[in-house]
């Protein structure tokens, strides 16, 4: 636990202060896109922290995948701990997406949302199942069967990952395509870039300094836990 705690103090407030870097460099530095392409060009300075968050919450969502594997090989309590995790963090950096994106698409497309483009459903239904996650670990009782249950959830959770992340690359939509390539078609200014870069740097500095301080309080509660029986047997005898 004493790791856990030493990692999560100083990444996560290196990934704060990377995510406050890339919002002031993307309101103050980042050059503005061409106007003759975007109906709201000052609108696409959200990706600096949509962008990040979407790649944030795919990390979240491997690791409740990895802790899924885990709980069912081994029944392993690091495993169960991956899960919720995974689950709440998922959920968290979800909601960066889906509170981000509609605020885009409203200046650029004129609506908050298109139901007919499969990345936003497919990552919307990602969210929803890690609110359900999230939902049904605090309210459920905390037992084999609960806890096989969810996994199981988790493991159908994932697949919708690929399917997101691929989604504009094999379908038609009106969500842009990956920009982030050195081409002439598809390439970005180098500052824009480099400013998106920071932001995703920071956002997984950050996600390791979350996972860090969660481990750690998993960790000390099982501590507890283990305490606790212990002291109930010696007053048992």
């Amino acid at each position: 636990m004493a790791d856990y705690r030493a990692l999560a103090l100083p990444l996560t407030t290196i990934g704060l202060l990377g995510a406050s870097i890339t919002a002031f460099l993307a309101f103050s530095w980042a050059p503005l896109v061409d106007p003759n392409h975007w109906n709201a060009p000052q609108a696409y300075r959200i990706i600096y922290w949509h962008v990040p968050f979407a790649w944030a919450s795919f990390l979240a969502f491997c690791l409740l995948f990895a802790g899924a594997i885990s709980w069912y090989r081994n029944r392993s309590e690091m495993g169960w701990s991956m899960v919720v995790i995974g689950s709440e963090l998922g959920l968290i950096f979800g909601l960066g997406v889906i509170i981000s994106g509609p605020i885009w698409g409203s200046a650029e497309w004129g609506v908050p949302w298109d139901w007919g483009d499969v990345r936003l459903n497919t990552y919307a239904l990602l969210t929803a199942i890690a609110l359900f996650l999230v939902m049904s670990i605090r309210s459920q009782p905390e037992d084999e069967e609960t806890k096989d249950t969810l996994a199981a959830i988790g493991l159908f959770g994932f697949v919708l990952v690929p399917i997101t992340a691929m989604a504009t690359t094999i379908w038609r939509n009106r969500h842009p395509g990956v920009i982030v390539v050195d081409s002439e078609e598809t390439g970005m200014d180098p500052e824009i870039r480099l400013v998106l870069m920071i932001g995703a740097i920071s956002l997984m500095i950050l996600f390791a300094g979350l996972v860090a301080l969660n481990l750690a309080i998993h960790s000390l509660r099982r501590e507890l836990e283990d305490e606790k029986r212990s002291l109930d047997k010696e007053v048992v005898r």
